[in-house]
């Protein structure tokens, strides 16, 4: 039987970065200022919505974690 592989649905800080072309820093600055588009707190951490990111680097209009 196959498995089916899965896509997280959220990625690190650091990932976003890379894919926004900006450094480490600012993508943790961002985040702490709610800026980072995708960017929520999960316990003690910060991830990012990898679908919202998506929508960004394709210009579509940002749309509200929940």
């Amino acid at each position: 039987m196959s498995e089916t592989k899965v896509e997280p649905l959220t990625v690190t800080v650091e990932q976003a970065a890379k894919v926004l072309g900006i450094s480490r820093a600012s993508a943790y600055e961002l985040a702490r200022r709610g800026e980072l588009p995708g960017a929520i707190r999960l316990g003690g951490r910060v991830v990012v919505s990898r679908r919202q990111l998506e929508r960004v680097v394709n210009g579509e209009p940002e749309q509200s974690v929940s």
